[in-house]
């Protein structure tokens, strides 16, 4: 048997919203990304409905992908790279930036 562990598709919400979805083998891994500056900065910058993604007050989650989560992640529509390289694919619908 083989020590290696699959990738797993992990959800990350934003105030108990879905916002983004990565890929990462276990949960801890994954989760290093709630505290990748480099992410937090696009997010305050991104907006849906108007609104930031984020701000300074926001709660971050990880939990693992819901079946549809994760046929978007594979789907990989638009996504947003952290400082680490890791792919973090958007399970939202983006404002216009014009």
């Amino acid at each position: 048997m083989t020590d290696e562990l699959s990738l797993s598709v992990f959800t990350v919400e934003i105030n108990r919203n879905p916002i983004y979805a990565i890929q990462g083998r276990k949960h801890a891994e994954a989760e290093a990304i709630l505290a990748d500056e480099t992410v937090r900065e696009q997010l305050r910058v991104l907006k849906s409905g108007g609104k930031p993604l984020c701000d300074d007050f926001s709660i971050f989650r990880m939990r693992i992908a819901r079946p549809h989560e994760k046929a978007l992640f594979y789907e990989n529509a638009s996504s947003l790279l952290t400082s680490n390289g890791q792919l973090a694919v958007l399970l939202i619908k983006l404002d216009d930036p014009s």
